[in-house]
């Protein structure tokens, strides 16, 4: 059974930095890809971050230069690292894992706000 479990979010302040983990409960190498979404109240989940087994990334236009994707394989974790935080980066934030099919964690809030 594959579970992945989120943590790292947290109350910033804009310009603030966080870094969010993924721990998974098996080796991250057998994944095809892993990444981070985040739904914000209302709106639909968008892909944030995706990272390939080769270690290869893309991001969301809206993230790019402020967002760094990474991966442990020897901790089993990936990692997502914001900053430059803005309030419209108030979200739930997943993690997703690919493996024939779409493993999603139960989510970390994080909310942007003086």
């Amino acid at each position: 059974q594959v579970q992945l479990v989120e943590s790292g979010g947290g109350l910033v302040q804009p310009g603030g930095s966080l870094r969010l983990s993924c721990a998974a409960s098996l080796s991250i190498f057998f994944f095809n890809h892993m990444a981070w979404y985040r739904q914000a109240p209302g709106k639909q989940r968008e892909l944030v971050a995706q990272i390939t087994k080769g270690g290869s990334t893309n991001y969301a236009d809206s993230v790019k230069g402020r967002f760094t994707i990474s991966r442990d394989n020897a901790k089993n974790t990936v990692y997502l690292q914001i900053n430059s935080l803005k309030p419209e980066d108030t979200a739930v934030y997943y993690c997703d894992a690919y493996l024939a099919r779409d493993y999603w964690g139960p989510g970390t809030q994080v909310t942007v706000s003086s």
